[in-house]
């Protein structure tokens, strides 16, 4: 192997060591000042599951994978047994999400679905890197009108979301979406696994 190609890969190994460092000190910065916020949003989503409401998750592109992944955490199984809890994303039915986007706007694609799911009582997890993704605000306004609950992820301040919803949980130490988008997932599994303790009544 030639020495040109041994630096070439020294060199990606570094960068490999360094996505990695830069991903843990993020974490533990943002663990410093969201923690109680976390807690908080467990919390939301316990009251919502045991008085029988559902929660709804949003978001688009590796937002709206996010918005999947969660839910399906929720409605199969975290880690333990337990029974399935409501939980919905908004982000996986096609034939709904391209007709209200060909037939009124795609600011839209989120909002409809809050107008035909959402109930006073429910809980909407609004999930956008900026903050300002005009279908999560669209259909964060949605919520307000409907009495839903609104949990905002975002990043890098929080962008137009910040004010508008109840509880925001923000990755403000950087604005590298990929970074922001680890953080989010993060997120959603501690969510898991706090309403599963509460739910279940472990430790």
């Amino acid at each position: 192997m030639s020495g040109s190609t041994h630096a070439a890969r020294d060199g990606e190994a570094d960068r490999v060591r360094s996505i990695f460092a830069e991903g843990a000190s993020l974490r533990v910065a943002f663990a410093e000042v969201m923690t109680d916020r976390v807690v908080a949003a467990a919390h939301v989503v316990v009251e919502c599951f045991q008085r029988g409401g559902k929660l709804l998750l949003f978001g688009n592109g590796g937002s709206a994978s996010d918005a999947q992944h969660v839910a399906a955490e929720f409605v199969n199984r975290f880690v333990a047994e337990r029974r399935a809890l409501p939980a919905l994303a908004l982000t996986t039915d096609t034939s709904a999400l391209t007709s209200i986007a060909n037939d009124r706007s795609y600011e839209e694609v989120f909002s409809r679905q809050v107008e035909a799911w959402g109930r006073a009582g429910d809980v909407a997890i609004a999930i956008s890197t900026s903050g300002n993704s005009p279908s999560v605000l669209r259909a964060v306004e949605t919520c307000k009108a409907r009495g839903l609950t609104t949990i905002g992820l975002t990043g890098g301040g929080g962008g137009a979301l910040a004010p508008r919803v109840d509880l925001l949980i923000d990755v403000g130490q950087t604005r590298n979406t990929a970074r922001i988008q680890e953080i989010h997932i993060t997120v959603g599994h501690v969510l898991c696994d706090l309403v599963d303790a509460a739910l279940m009544g472990a430790g």
